[in-house]
């Protein structure tokens, strides 16, 4: 695997930010569409979107007591409007044409960097302004244009901010087209997704994709453009990923259930520590979204809460960053991540009152754990099996670290569970299942 993603893979943890016109109505970033917006009505809120609080410092100082490495913001998303000065922008449809009159973009990147944050840029090639998207062979002008709008900008997002670490596609694919649907054909939409490409090549994915490699030969992307054949890395959405330490890929989700800003609570800092833990066990990323408010700030609450799980990660990070999934596949209830000779056993839901561990083919030196204060280990068939007191089972994830004589990459076997299933009786067994890939 090369170094950029490895290096990519390290961070592990990164802020999504959902932030554009749609934010003024509070109703998501789909507003648009859901509610069948006239797009030049949709237009005059650029007149009321003014930015008066927008501070991406303060943006930046919340990914960093998050505990978070990297942020992606949505430079553009499905309504096409930007957020930064864009030439290409199809009737300067731009932040810098808005009450605002800024470069929103411009801002962001140079508070990453202060912050000593990854920059990472989110860009949606569908534009529902253009009935291109929706009829790309009988209004073929606009297709066309809406495919050169995709080129420019992205060249203007890779050329004009300096190094770009990450870009983050959505909704790029070919059968993405009409959102995945044929109207030509006058039926119901049937079979996945990938099956209905209207226009076969429609994205130019290859030629995309040497445009970026020449001016960003460093950056990571994503696979949501073209055939999905050529980016880096997986985007599972709404959900964790499978256990694959062979496949590239980050998670994401809404810290509310909602992209853009629509007001409600934050998801407790149990579930968003334990969907971290599990993305890391898997050997996965984790992108949590934050969804401004429509003067640029973020919702105290979420803040909060991203902060709250920060406090746990300044204690315990080790045990995430810089660490890989494995080297045996994680459950609901648990997992492991490694570094060198060292071995992470996560427990975030006690499936028994001990729980016991393949065996591993190498030498324990040492066996501690830095969250429970009642730790008791024993090794019971030449297999490692632990306890700990009732109080500590409540924590938000149990962590038993352990050194092995060797790497743990030399003791990997992702087909077998982190742990042994108890048959009743005190009894454990091995309970081998298919291996998944992503």
């Amino acid at each position: 695997m090369e170094k950029r993603i490895e290096d990519w893979k390290d961070l592990r943890y990164g802020m999504f930010i959902h932030w554009g016109l749609y934010s003024l109505l509070e109703r998501g970033e789909w507003v648009m569409w859901s509610e069948a917006i006239d797009k030049d009505e949709y237009r005059k809120l650029m007149h009321r979107f003014t930015a008066e609080a927008f501070d991406p410092h303060a943006w930046a100082q919340v990914a960093k007591d998050a505990g978070m490495k990297y942020m992606v913001l949505t430079t553009r998303h499905h309504d096409g409007f930007s957020l930064w000065d864009s030439p290409g922008s199809y009737e300067q449809f731009t932040s810098m044409h808005s009450a605002a009159h800024r470069d929103i973009v411009r801002e962001y990147v140079d508070a990453c960097r202060e912050a000593g944050l990854k920059v990472g840029f989110y860009y949606s090639p569908l534009d529902w302004r253009f009935p291109g998207f929706f009829f790309p062979r009988m209004y073929r002008q606009s297709a066309d244009q809406l495919r050169k709008q995709t080129f420019d900008q992205v060249r203007e997002l890779l050329t004009n901010y300096g190094k770009i670490d990450i870009l983050w596609f959505d909704g790029g694919e070919d059968y993405w087209l009409c959102h995945g649907r044929n109207l030509h054909l006058w039926e119901e939409a049937t079979g996945p997704l990938n099956s209905r490409v209207q226009v076969p090549n429609f994205w130019h994915e290859k030629d995309m994709y040497r445009m970026i490699r020449s001016l960003q030969p460093d950056i990571i992307t994503n696979n949501r453009y073209g055939t999905r054949a050529l980016g880096d890395y997986q985007t599972p959405e709404g959900r964790v990923g499978t256990y694959n330490p062979d496949v590239s890929w980050e998670s994401c989700f809404a810290l509310n259930n909602a992209w853009g800003y629509v007001p409600g609570e934050p998801m407790s800092c149990r579930k968003l520590l334990q969907t971290l833990l599990k993305c890391a066990t898997g050997d996965g990323n984790l992108l949590m979204n934050v969804g401004p408010m429509p003067d640029g700030t973020m919702p105290p609450d979420h803040v909060a809460r991203l902060r709250e799980a920060g406090d746990w990660l300044k204690a315990h990070g080790e045990a995430v960053y810089g660490t890989r999934g494995g080297p045996f596949r994680n459950d609901e209830t648990g997992g492991m991540t490694c570094r060198g000779n060292t071995i992470y056993v996560h427990v975030w839901d006690w499936p028994a009152h001990r729980v016991c561990l393949p065996e591993i083919n190498a030498r324990i030196l040492s066996v501690y754990s830095p969250t429970a204060r009642d730790l008791h280990h024993e090794m019971v068939d030449g297999r490692l099996c632990f306890s700990v007191g009732e109080q500590d089972r409540l924590s938000l994830d149990t962590l038993v670290v352990l050194t092995l004589d060797r790497p743990a990459e030399a003791v990997r076997n992702n087909d077998f569970p982190w742990r042994l299933q108890q048959t009743g009786k005190g009894h454990a067994a091995l309970i081998v299942e298919d291996f998944l890939g992503q």
